[in-house]
């Protein structure tokens, strides 16, 4: 075997070349083998298998840069460049990240794991070594759908000015996380089609030189292009054109189901956990689909828009057909869709944007500057944000408290179960007097009929908290996902003589001040419990509401950091969040 003989791209360079194309299926085999284990990108990778090889068998990395876009393309770079044992050996599957990581390897030169960033950093790096009068070649790698992204866009148009070598390679496998959207994608099928040849040319229109190879998957076509663009001292766009899946059939044949995959069978490709395109029938995904088309009919003027992740709101391709004109994605344009959202919903519509919690914070000036300070009335579900969600240091998603609670204007909502859920996104669907945030809650659907079974449970247009047991002890204020801890750790109180009022608060941007006035009165202590990071959430605000107050309080949440790959439960047992350490910090503040 070759691939276990890697050690460095010294190697890659040391084959005979016509071992190429079998180092590049053994790469594919492993891949295949590893996200058949454990999970993992599977579909993006075996498109830039051939690539890889080819970048490492041309250019002398860490000598030269190279920087992959989204990142999440790089197993096989990784595996030329050290650290091949983690895709050979099960039991070193973990030992290293889904994504660019310099903390394993010079070879990796940034953290990231977010679309569009390549190029800016490539005129970066380009920039210094003019600065320091260095002389290597700087290769960003950008595709799946990372185009679309307002910055690449300002990368390419600085890259085309910057009057030095940079090198852009485009991987252009038509696809997004789903199918491509916008106009720069008809450019490129425009390109695909005439093998480069189109006059209409986005990249010679912008001024780079441009070079177009339609065998993007053979590895001796993919040497002998870069071998040419080698060493340029000017800006160059390489267009290849590669396979999503390549190799693996059905992932070729359903790439968005394959994107990101959990554990399956490599031999039949039947999957034993779904993760990615799937759509699992009675997931909150699925439920909100049904619902927004269900409410489609009754309203037109109701637009489910996505930024290229249209299976996280539900929106499977038969879905999207169904829905029809109501429903749009904008592509891999987080910030687009927002500033779009709010000119909808001036003009008398009714979107719900549905965004992966970490790729919100990448529209924060147009939530702020677009949204908020228009006061537009769009929805906004806050997918994955939660410390069960995902786990990657560069996909964290309970930052979104935090940063969004101090943007004025804007109702975050928080719910603990599917029925409050969607009592709040009916209301926020029926308001129109600002914009709303609602955390989608994460994990297996939860059902809790009594919360919205009062008088005012499913009004959410004045701050208002929920009692949902009382007591006179303490108040334990469980946030969204976190009343059930709550009430278990109320239970673990009742069984030490000390009683606790539970309160379900909703909102989690905004306070209820005439509650909490009250509970400074009627209670010895009170602590509040969050799913997201504590520095700047919402027990915070809580906190300060009630500083000139005699009562005691604690909160309780994540401290701000970059975990990376942690476990849940080890996570919160961290930072004090366990049944057992709460209990025994109420009991201690109540001595």
């Amino acid at each position: 075997m070759l691939l276990e003989h890697i050690t460095s791209p010294r190697d890659v360079k040391a084959l005979d070349a016509e071992k190429l194309p079998l180092l590049s299926d053994e790469l594919r085999r492993a891949i295949i083998a590893k996200a058949a284990a454990v999970g993992g990108h599977l579909a993006p990778n075996l498109a830039v298998i051939e690539l890889a090889v080819a970048l490492h068998r041309v250019f002398d990395s860490p000598h030269d840069k190279i920087v992959f876009d989204v990142s999440h393309q790089c197993y096989a770079h990784k595996a030329l460049t050290g650290r091949a044992a983690a895709f050979l050996d099960p039991a070193a599957f973990d030992l290293v990240s889904g994504f660019s990581n310099p903390h394993e390897s010079e070879h990796d030169l940034f953290s990231m794991g977010h679309t569009s960033t390549s190029l800016s950093l490539a005129c970066g790096l380009a920039k210094a070594r003019d600065l320091a009068g260095e002389d290597f070649d700087v290769v960003a790698v950008i595709g799946d759908g990372s185009l679309s992204g307002g910055l690449a866009f300002e990368g390419l148009d600085a890259a085309a000015e910057l009057g030095s070598g940079i090198i852009i390679v485009v991987n252009d496998n038509d696809q997004s996380i789903a199918e491509n959207h916008g106009g720069i994608y008809g450019n490129l099928a425009a390109l695909r089609e005439s093998c480069g040849g189109v006059e209409n040319n986005l990249f010679c229109a912008m001024g780079f030189e441009y070079y177009y190879v339609d065998a993007g998957n053979d590895v001796f076509a993919l040497v002998d292009a870069l071998s040419e663009v080698r060493g340029t001292d000017h800006p160059v766009v390489l267009h290849i054109h590669t396979v999503k899946g390549a190799g693996f059939k059905p992932a070729e044949d359903d790439p968005e189901a394959w994107h990101h995959v959990g554990s399956f069978d490599p031999t039949t490709g039947k999957k034993s956990k779904l993760i990615g395109g799937d759509v699992p029938r009675g997931t909150y995904a699925d439920l909100t689909a049904e619902h927004l088309l269900e409410r489609m009919d009754e309203d037109p003027r109701i637009v489910a828009v996505t930024a290229g992740m249209p299976y996280v709101m539900g929106f499977t391709p038969e879905r999207r057909i169904e829905a029809g004109r109501n429903f749009v994605d904008v592509g891999i344009a987080e910030e687009h869709a927002i500033t779009y959202c709010t000119a909808l919903a001036r003009g008398g519509a009714t979107p719900v944007f549905g965004v992966y919690g970490a790729f919100l914070q990448r529209a924060y000036d147009e939530l702020w500057h677009d949204l908020c300070l228009n006061g537009a009335p769009a929805t906004i579900l806050d997918i994955g944000a939660s410390v069960y969600g995902a786990n990657a240091e560069t996909h964290l998603n309970f930052f979104d408290i935090a940063m969004l609670g101090s943007i004025p204007g804007l109702r975050l909502l928080a719910p603990s179960c599917c029925e409050e859920y969607f009592a709040m996104l009916d209301w926020s669907l029926n308001q129109r007097s600002m914009p709303v945030v609602i955390r989608v809650p994460v994990g297996p659907v939860v059902s809790r009929p009594d919360l919205v079974a009062t008088p005012g449970s499913t009004d959410f247009s004045v701050p208002s908290y929920q009692i949902v047991r009382e007591g006179e002890d303490v108040a334990i204020l469980a946030l969204g996902a976190f009343l059930p801890l709550g009430e278990q750790i109320a239970d673990a109180l009742a069984t030490r003589g000390i009683h606790a009022t539970v309160v379900n608060p909703r909102f989690a941007a905004e306070l209820d001040e005439v509650f909490l006035a009250e509970a400074a009165e009627r209670y010895r202590a009170l602590v509040t419990l969050e799913d997201g990071v504590l520095e700047g959430g919402w027990g915070e605000k809580v906190a300060r509401f009630l500083a000139a107050d005699d009562i005691r309080i604690r909160c309780y949440g994540i401290r701000k950091g970059f975990p990376d790959r942690y476990k849940p439960e080890e996570l919160l047992a961290e930072n004090g969040i366990t049944v057992e350490g709460i209990t025994a910090d109420i009991e201690g503040m109540l001595a």
